[in-house]
């Protein structure tokens, strides 16, 4: 080629223009000279290019602490773009209102600006996910909900405790014996999710779900014990496992149990939720059309001022669910060799005395007996085989069933 003469490269895809070649030799060997030029929007866009992949490679050290990645992984950060001497970042965060939100933007400011101090860098935050994701998880939801199994279930009771620890899953149980007793279908789904007990309490613990296929789409197939049908989350892993799960893995775990267990037919299905308030209790309630709500405490002052939160959480204009009462439980020690004897271990009347206050109404007071407790080991609901116990369980179930066909 001679000197002088034009042509054009690609190297690297940008494209450069060869002005000069010179060549000579030396030692056998023939050494080129090649001298470029380019033109400068070239060299720019290809500066900017290093630069936003630089600043990719540095925002891998960001490290988001409630996921445990950092924040390009977590694809949090979703690009850079450089204008002038400016450099703006924009971050997306999945859940609104990240706690954390504050504190990275504030290391993508002094991560960046230390690597380009000539550099007025700007950190644009959003909320929620990207569209598209957004859009195929809110399909997936959709065809979910419009082929639920829940359509056919008549009354749907949420049961809930302000703490743990006072009985709630036991009076679940039993309620749920004392409905069938009554004549009624009814379901529990254990959405306890870090604390599942139902298929202890019905005998069932090393029961597997089968899948059954309906038009194309899979669902659970229930255990069913003496009429109740029960699903829980303990029926899919082991029994040591524990349940390390954040809020979004917990509640589409709960989706799925909710609208792809076959249900059937159902009068009743009692949901054994969480002790507390929280983001699982109000998933449940955006999933589900609950009828009403039952509470339940010990006599204990500390027990009572949890119940406090407990209604105060469905009476939420935005929740707007009706407390149909408070189920005391544990409210007095009987022994069984002094059957007509009554020890207040936890005091006495505290659930009763709050239910007067606020307007609840009390459904029923439960005993300490021994036979409940060694039920619940052995897998059959003292209903099933304690009279006592039984007659205050039908009491509670008959008074459940009135408030909510009242309310139909």
């Amino acid at each position: 080629m001679a000197n002088g003469s034009r042509s054009f490269h690609s190297l690297n895809g940008i494209e450069w223009q060869s002005f000069a070649l010179l060549t000579e030799w030396q030692d056998n060997k023939l050494l080129y000279v090649i001298q470029h030029s380019a033109s400068a929007h070239a060299i720019k866009c290809h500066k900017l290019t290093i630069m936003r992949n630089r600043i990719k490679e540095l925002l891998h050290g960001v490290f988001h602490p409630e996921l445990e990645q950092d924040i390009v992984t977590a694809g949090i950060f979703e690009g850079a773009e450089i204008e002038g001497e400016k450099v703006v970042v924009s971050l997306i965060f999945r859940k609104a209102r990240d706690p954390f939100a504050v504190k990275i933007k504030s290391r993508v400011e002094q991560t960046i600006a230390s690597a380009y101090p000539d550099y007025k860098v700007v950190v644009v935050v959003k909320e929620g996910e990207k569209s598209a994701e957004r859009a195929a998880k809110n399909a997936a939801i959709e065809e979910m909900h419009n082929f639920s199994t829940t359509a056919n279930i008549k009354h749907i009771v949420a049961v809930a405790s302000g703490k743990g620890g006072v009985g709630k899953s036991t009076v679940t149980a039993n309620l749920a014996v004392a409905l069938a007793r009554e004549g009624y279908k009814v379901g529990v789904l254990d959405a306890d999710i870090y604390g599942p007990s139902q298929s202890k309490m019905f005998g069932v613990e090393d029961y597997l779900p089968d899948a059954i296929q309906v038009d194309g789409r899979d669902y659970i197939v229930p255990a069913e014990v003496g009429g109740i049908k029960l699903i829980s989350i303990a029926m899919f892993i082991r029994k040591t496992d524990a349940l390390l799960w954040r809020g979004t893995m917990a509640n589409s775990a709960l989706r799925q149990l909710i609208h792809q267990t076959e249900w059937g037919n159902l009068d009743f299905l009692l949901i054994d939720l969480p002790p507390g308030t929280g983001d699982i209790h109000l998933s449940i309630i955006n999933e589900l059309r609950i009828g009403g709500a039952i509470i339940v405490s010990t006599p204990q002052q500390v027990a009572v001022a949890d119940v406090v939160r407990g209604v105060e959480m469905f009476r939420n204009p935005n929740v707007n669910i009706p407390v149909l009462g408070v189920v005391e439980n544990m409210a007095w020690f009987t022994p069984a060799e002094l059957p007509n004897n009554r020890y207040y271990i936890f005091g006495k009347g505290g659930a009763a005395r709050y239910a007067e206050e606020v307007g609840v109404d009390l459904l029923g007071e439960v005993p300490i007996i021994q036979d409940i407790m060694q039920g619940a080991d052995d897998g059959v609901p003292a209903v099933n085989t304690v009279p006592q116990v039984a007659e205050v369980y039908q009491q509670v179930a008959r008074k459940v069933v009135d408030k909510m066909e009242e309310m139909c």
